[in-house]
């Protein structure tokens, strides 16, 4: 249970930091982990869920997880303003 927790904010935080890099948005670790892990739902909702793309491999969990952190991203950019 406890490595589950570990693995999730490691792999969360990796996303939001490729995805920071990506976006050119700076954020803290903490924060990176939060958009890395609800940006990763949001990839998976989106690729696996609505158009049924993705192999279930930690490489595309990774892929599909930047890519629906950086459409959060750009969602709080949006509301927020450009300073995010």
């Amino acid at each position: 249970m406890i490595t589950a927790i570990i693995i999730t904010i490691l792999v969360g935080a990796l996303i939001g930091w490729l995805a920071g890099i990506f976006m050119k948005s700076r954020h803290g670790f903490w924060m990176s982990c939060l958009l890395g892990i609800i940006g990763s739902a949001i990839g998976s909702w989106l690729f696996t869920g609505i158009l049924h793309i993705g192999d279930g491999s930690l490489l595309w969990s990774i892929v599909s997880g930047v890519i629906g952190t950086c459409i959060l991203i750009a969602i709080v950019r949006a509301i927020m303003g450009r300073k995010f």
